[in-house]
């Protein structure tokens, strides 16, 4: 289970332009949960996932990764047991490292990294290239930077989940994409997601999005979770339905084209 008790993440302390980026936030997300995460601008969604890969460090509360407290360890000591997918494809990934460089790599995630296992691991890439459904199985040799948005995505995706972890972060991970590119890649998350039965927490601009997938959907709004659903209220509902509730827990009016709060 990941805790988040009390979490705050302030910037700027004490200066004219801090920021409360969040303010309090209590989250407990169980194994095997897919949570979609959503919220206007300066939310505090992004900065959420950045607290829990170890990006930004909290001013105040706790992260707990089932019985161990990781609040103050770096993102080098949490790569073992956090993936994460960026929202632009570059960020994941070496462009000028072969599909298979990249590949091993990722199969090093959290431990002192090298080569030497992409060649010995070249069957074992292939194998679960395949599953993507892109051929890039047959072009492991080619430079990840010569791939699409969309492919690069996705082996950005497929990076993420080679090896075992206690929470996958999908930050925004479509956006970049062209509509086409960003159905796959949704697609693919919510594929491996659930054949590998991994825990999920994704940040979307999309409500649509963050309905259709996954088992829960929280909104933040002013750096706090305002709602958060699940279950048959949550496969009840439609926008309207969602935009109406956030009014209510809020008293505020949402935009739902563009998800702008006034």
């Amino acid at each position: 289970m990941l805790r988040l008790n009390d979490l705050h993440v302030t910037f700027n302390v004490g200066t004219p332009t801090e920021v409360r980026a969040l303010r309090g936030v209590n989250l407990d997300i169980s194994p095997g949960e897919f949570v979609t995460v959503i919220g206007s601008n300066g939310a505090g969604k992004s900065t959420l996932l950045s607290a829990i890969v170890g990006a930004v460090r909290p001013s105040r509360g706790t992260i707990k990764l089932g019985a161990q407290d990781i609040t103050d360890w770096p993102a080098s000591k949490r790569a073992a047991d956090v993936g994460r997918v960026f929202q632009e494809p570059r960020l994941g990934t070496c462009g000028s490292l072969s599909i298979e460089e990249n590949l091993a790599l990722a199969a090093k995630r959290g431990r002192r990294r090298g080569f030497s296992t992409a060649l010995s691991g070249g069957r074992q890439f292939a194998d679960k290239l395949a599953r993507l459904g892109l051929g890039l199985e047959d072009r492991m040799s080619t430079p990840i930077g010569l791939l699409s948005g969309g492919q690069r995505q996705a082996v950005s995706l497929l990076m993420a989940t080679l090896l075992p972890m206690k929470i996958l972060v999908l930050d925004e991970h479509t956006a970049a994409l062209d509509p086409a590119a960003a159905a796959k890649v949704l697609s693919l998350s919510a594929e491996i997601a659930d054949a590998d039965g991994l825990t999920v927490l994704m940040v979307t601009h999309s409500m649509g999005d963050a309905l259709a997938l996954g088992t829960r959907t929280i909104l933040m709004d002013r750096g706090v979770v305002a709602l958060d659903v699940s279950g048959e209220e949550r496969r009840k509902l439609d926008i309207p339905a969602l935009l109406q509730l956030f009014g209510k827990a809020t008293g505020r009016v949402v935009d739902s084209d563009q998800m702008m709060l006034t």
